[in-house]
C-alpha cells in the first residue's frame, strides 16, 4: 500500500486530489509543500502530490523554485482539479457577510476570490494561510465572526457552515497537481479520465545570446511539437538570469527530444527533463462531500 503525501491538513484541494487518483492509500498531510516534496526525496513516503498550477492564478511559484533548486524529483503523473471556493463559517455564526470581520485561507484562494472579498467583504481583515485546510481548522477552533475559503469537504471535516458557494471570481477554475516519486515505477490509478502525456522539460539559456529564446522554440516548431506552456524563472544567480520551464504535449521519445537537445546544447543551452507522465481529468463530482 503506498504512502501518499500531500500539503495538508485535511480538506486540501490536495487532498481532494489524492482521493481522486489513488484508492486505498495511507494519505499524510503536511503542513508546507517543501516538507511534502522533502519526505519524498528522503523515501519516508512513496509519492508526493503537490499544486503546479492554477488557472486563474498562474504557476505555483514555491513547487517549481523547490523543484529545480532544493530538490529535484521526477513528475510522474498530473491530475486537473475543478476547483470550488466557498466561504466558510463557524456553525454558530449567524449574522450577515457585513459582519465577517476577517477571512482566511491560502493566497491563491484569496486571489481567487478577490472581487467578491472586494465587493463584500471589503470590511475584512485577510489573513493568509498555508492552505485552504489550515483556514477551515482555524475557524473551527476561533469560531466567531471570522471565515474560511476553502472546499466543501474542509467544510465536513471541520464542522463548518458553508456559508456563500463558488465565490470564486471566474468560473473556469482548475488546478493542476503534480505526483512526485523518487525512483519511477509503475503506479496504480483509479479509472479516471486520462487526457494523454506530457512531458517536461527545463532550459537554460546562454548569457548574452541575441535570439536564443527563439532559436530554442525553433527546436521544437520544426519537429512539429506542440507546447502547452513556456514560463521563465529566476535562476538566483543574479538580475536577469533566467532559465525556463516549457511544457510538451507529448510523451518522451527516443527520437524527437534527444534530437532537441542536441540541437539546444550546439547553441549552448542546457535541457533537463523534468518528467514525462500522464495527465488525468478528475470529474466535478470531486467537489461533492458525498463522493468522498
Amino acid at each position: 500500500m503506498y504512502t501518499v503525501g500531500y500539503l495538508g491538513p485535511k480538506g486540501t484541494f490536495t487532498k481532494m486530489a489524492v482521493d481522486g487518483l489513488f484508492d486505498n492509500v495511507n494519505a499524510e498531510g503536511f503542513a508546507t509543500i517543501p516538507a511534502c516534496i522533502d519526505a519524498v526525496n528522503d523515501g519516508k513516503i512513496d509519492l508526493g502530490v503537490v499544486p503546479l498550477e492554477n488557472a486563474i492564478e498562474g504557476s505555483v511559484h514555491l513547487t517549481l523554485d523547490y523543484l529545480i533548486h532544493q530538490v529535484r524529483l521526477p513528475i510522474v503523473a498530473e491530475a486537473i482539479v475543478p476547483i470550488k471556493q466557498h466561504l466558510l463559517v463557524h456553525p454558530s455564526f449567524d449574522g450577515e457577510l457585513k459582519d465577517i470581520t476577517s477571512v482566511h485561507s491560502h493566497s491563491h484562494a484569496i486571489a481567487q476570490c478577490h472581487q467578491f472579498i472586494h465587493k463584500n467583504l471589503f470590511g475584512a481583515e485577510i489573513h493568509y494561510t498555508s492552505s485552504t485546510g489550515q483556514a477551515a481548522q482555524q475557524v473551527e477552533l476561533d469560531g466567531g465572526t471570522i471565515a474560511a475559503i476553502g472546499n466543501e469537504l474542509a467544510a465536513k471535516e471541520y464542522g463548518l457552515k458553508i456559508w456563500k458557494r463558488e465565490i470564486h471570481d471566474y468560473e473556469n477554475n482548475h488546478t493542476r497537481f503534480a505526483v512526485l516519486q523518487r525512483e519511477e515505477t509503475p503506479i496504480q490509478i483509479k479509472n479516471v479520465e486520462n487526457q494523454g502525456y506530457k512531458t517536461t522539460v527545463l532550459v537554460t539559456l546562454p548569457r548574452d545570446y541575441a535570439g536564443a529564446l527563439h532559436q530554442v522554440l525553433s527546436a521544437f516548431s520544426w519537429r512539429r511539437m506542440n507546447l502547452s506552456r513556456i514560463e521563465s524563472r529566476p535562476m538566483k544567480t543574479g538580475l536577469g538570469n533566467y532559465f525556463f520551464i516549457i511544457d510538451v504535449e507529448q510523451e518522451y521519445d527516443h527520437v524527437l527530444f534527444p534530437g532537441v537537445q542536441a540541437e539546444l546544447e550546439a547553441l549552448g543551452c542546457q535541457m533537463n527533463i523534468l518528467g514525462s507522465y500522464p495527465t488525468y481529468l478528475l470529474s466535478e463530482d470531486i467537489n461533492t462531500v458525498e463522493n468522498k
